[in-house]
């Protein structure tokens, strides 16, 4: 419930239960590596979702932000 509640408005609405579940790692701290170990899949699957994270976010590449951490903070603020 805590992964869900919050996103079925809004960008995040669109996140898949996957997603949500990265995501929700990913505002735990950890590291594609150890969300991979937690989920039982390759790093590089958790790198896919990441991505797709990202952009279904709209998170622009840009110099001056670590988009990563925006997505946490979106993830956050919905909660």
């Amino acid at each position: 419930r805590l992964v869900t509640r919050g996103t079925e408005h809004g960008p995040l609405g669109e996140l898949t239960e996957r997603e949500r579940e990265v995501l929700s790692l990913m505002a735990e701290g950890r590291s594609n590596v150890g969300i991979a170990r937690q989920l039982w899949v390759t790093e590089g699957t958790v790198e896919k979702h990441v991505h797709s994270i990202l952009a279904k976010l709209r998170l622009p590449e840009t110099e001056d932000d670590h988009r990563r951490v925006l997505a946490v903070i979106t993830f956050l603020e919905a909660r």
